[in-house]
C-alpha cells in the first residue's frame, strides 16, 4: 500500500519536555522504529510531521532581533529542514537499505481564508494563564488554552494544493521514503503577478497530510499521535473510545479544534474518496495499518 503517515508533536517532543536537540533526537530515534516496520512490510511510505513547538521557538528567537524578524513562512520552511535532518538521519540509522529524501513543500493557501482572522494553531511553549496573558500584551499575541496550560495561536488556513506533489510522487515511484510537507508545509498564495510568495501562517499538518495523500492517490491516511484512539466524552467520566467513525457520527464541536479535532476532520476527508483513514497510537502502526488498533473512518 501507498501509506502517508503523520506524525503528531509527541514523535518529537513530549507534552513539557524542554525543547533540547537532545529530546528531539531521542523522541524521533523511538519514533522511527514503526515506520521502519512498515516500510519493512513492503508499503510504500510517505511521512509528514508537525513543527508547533519548533516553530513556535524559532519565532520566539526571531522577536529578539525586532529590526530583522523573520515570517512564519521563512521559521516554517527553517523548521521542516531541520526536523526532516533529525527524521532522515534516524530512519537511515534502522534502514541503511533504503533510499531517502527530505523535501521543503510549498502549500498554496487563500489570502482571503477566514483563518486569518480567527487564528487558532497553537505554537511554541506552553505558560500558565498568567504568563500568556502578559506576553499577548507585550508581544501583541493571540492567545488560547491548550489543556490546563495557554499557548501563542496563530492562521491556520485550509490548504488547497501540495505544489511539490509531481515530485514527491517521483519519488515514490523510484522507492524512496520520503519526508515532506513538514509543519503543514510552507504556505504561499499566488499574486496578481502570477508568482507566489509566502504568508504568515501555519499549516494545520493533518489537513495538509490528507490533501497530499489524495493528491498522490494514497491507499491510508495513518494519523499517528499518542492516544491509541479517538475518544467520545474525553476528559468526562463517560470516556469511550471509538473503533470505527463516520462522517455522519462527527458532532460540529465535539473535538477540540487545537488536539483531534483537525485529525478527526482530515481522516474524514480522506475516508470519504472511499479509501482508509485511521487514527491510533505511534507505536501501534503496524496493528493500525492491519486494522487491529486505533479509529478507522468510514465514509
Amino acid at each position: 500500500m501507498r501509506i502517508v503517515a503523520a506524525l503528531g508533536g509527541n514523535a518529537l517532543l513530549q507534552r513539557g519536555e524542554p525543547l533540547t536537540a537532545e529530546n528531539q533526537r531521542a523522541n524521533v530515534a523511538r519514533a522511527v522504529g514503526p515506520l521502519a516496520k512498515l516500510a519493512e512490510e513492503g508499503h510504500e511510505l510517505i511521512i509528514t510531521h508537525g513543527n508547533g513547538p519548533q516553530v513556535g521557538l524559532l519565532a520566539l528567537q526571531a522577536a529578539s532581533t525586532p529590526d530583522t524578524p523573520l515570517p512564519l513562512d521563512i521559521l516554517d520552511a527553517e523548521s521542516a529542514g531541520m526536523i526532516g535532518y533529525v527524521l532522515q538521519q534516524e530512519l537511515v540509522n534502522v534502514m541503511n537499505d533504503r533510499q531517502f529524501a527530505t523535501l521543503l513543500t510549498q502549500v498554496m493557501v487563500s489570502e482571503t481564508d477566514p483563518a486569518f482572522a480567527s487564528p487558532t494553531k497553537p505554537i511554541g511553549p506552553i505558560y500558565d494563564e498568567a504568563t500568556a496573558r502578559a506576553l499577548a500584551g507585550e508581544r501583541g499575541w493571540n492567545i488560547a488554552p491548550d489543556g490546563a496550560s495557554w499557548r501563542r495561536v496563530v492562521p491556520s488556513p485550509r490548504p488547497l494544493d501540495i505544489l511539490e506533489k509531481e515530485v514527491i510522487s517521483l519519488l515514490v515511484a523510484h522507492r524512496v521514503v520520503v519526508i515532506c510537507a513538514g509543519g503543514g508545509g510552507i504556505p504561499v498564495v499566488k499574486l496578481p503577478s502570477g508568482n507566489i510568495a509566502g504568508i504568515e501562517a501555519v499549516i494545520d499538518k493533518d489537513y495538509a497530510s490528507s490533501l497530499l495523500a489524495r493528491q498522490l492517490s494514497a491507499d491510508m491516511l495513518l494519523l499517528l499521535t499518542d492516544v491509541d484512539a479517538v475518544y467520545h466524552g474525553w476528559g468526562t467520566p463517560d470516556v469511550q473510545a471509538i473503533r470505527e467513525l463516520s462522517s455522519a457520527r462527527i458532532q460540529k464541536g465535539e473535538f477540540a479544534s487545537g488536539s483531534m479535532g483537525p485529525k478527526v476532520g482530515a481522516a474524514a476527508e480522506f475516508a470519504a474518496t472511499g479509501r482508509k483513514a485511521a487514527i491510533g497510537k505511534l507505536e501501534d502502526a503496524v496493528l493500525i495499518v492491519n486494522g487491529e488498533r486505533g479509529t478507522v473512518f468510514v465514509a
